[in-house]
């Protein structure tokens, strides 16, 4: 592990202004299960780490009639901890509850998951699904960015020099709404996504019907991927095998994975499309309770 220095201010404004003096050098730590492993492999140098856990913003859980606004630095356990996320936003519970084990979850954000930008994240899928908004603080003010253009490649984002994620702010949940997030691993190698699904879906009041729906996919691309046709071609149509099937097909289109040690180009492209089928209809069945 490599020397660094240790700041820890208190509200948004010094902790804008101790990451903009530093040139770039200076990286954000919340939980820190990632940072602090990327600093002890080298992969990561910064000067200063600065620790942003004790600004009340970072840590707020608020729910109001706007929706759900997720503090950055929230650790996993309060979010499927927390029974109103469970029912309103289960596919972030969902998440939440697989990421690593019980020490890592009293640790780790969803923010800074976000923040790492690994393509097979597991909470961005769940982020995306159900419509959530970045909010970012910097140098000029405060600036939002939907989540599906968050990540711009591998390990990068859209966070310039002296920003950082303050909040995550999710639109209300309408009526008959339900959302899942569902992946496969190759449990016997590594806890990580092979291919990683979440969909959100509003139904009809017969609950007969998709009124919408939003599907994500993970480990699939270079960058988390926002499903919009397979999305739209859900909405206005009957919930049924077929449609939800031709969903799974548009999904299982836009796919472009690699071959790595977790799974080959074909057996991806196939697992995406049964995955999305089945998060569809557990989403729906969720929806109907």
């Amino acid at each position: 592990m490599r020397d660094f220095e240790y700041e820890a201010p208190a509200t948004l404004a010094e902790a804008v202004k101790v990451l903009s003096q530093h040139n770039g050098s200076a990286r954000p730590l919340a939980g820190g299960t990632d940072l602090i492993d990327q600093i002890r492999t080298g992969r990561l140098k910064p000067q200063v780490v600065v620790d942003v856990k004790k600004i009340p913003e970072l840590n707020a859980i608020e729910f109001s009639t706007a929706g759900l606004r997720l503090g950055a630095s929230v650790p996993c356990y309060r979010i499927y901890d927390d029974a109103r996320i469970s029912a309103a936003y289960a596919a972030l519970a969902d998440s939440a509850r697989i990421i690593g084990g019980i020490q890592i979850q009293s640790r780790a954000s969803v923010g800074g998951n976000l923040c790492n930008s690994g393509p097979a994240a597991d909470s961005t899928p769940s982020l995306i699904a159900l419509g959530a908004v970045a909010v970012i603080a910097g140098p000029k003010g405060q600036r939002e960015i939907a989540v599906e253009n968050f990540c711009t490649g591998p390990g990068k984002n859209v966070l310039g020099p002296g920003e950082f994620l303050v909040a995550l702010r999710f639109p209300a949940r309408p009526a008959h709404s339900g959302s899942h997030y569902r992946r496969f691993i190759p449990r016997n190698e590594m806890d990580i996504a092979v291919v990683g699904v979440a969909a959100a879906v509003t139904l009809d009041e017969a609950r007969q019907k998709f009124v919408s729906a939003r599907i994500a996919l993970g480990a699939v691309g270079p960058t988390p991927l926002f499903a919009e046709a397979a999305s739209n071609l859900l909405a206005g149509k009957s919930v049924s095998e077929e449609t939800i099937g031709q969903a799974a097909d548009a999904a299982r289109s836009i796919a472009s994975p690699i071959d790595d040690m977790r799974g080959t180009v074909e057996f991806r492209r196939h697992v995406t499309g049964v995955l999305t089928r089945r998060v569809i209809e557990e989403a729906v069945r969720r929806a109907r309770q």
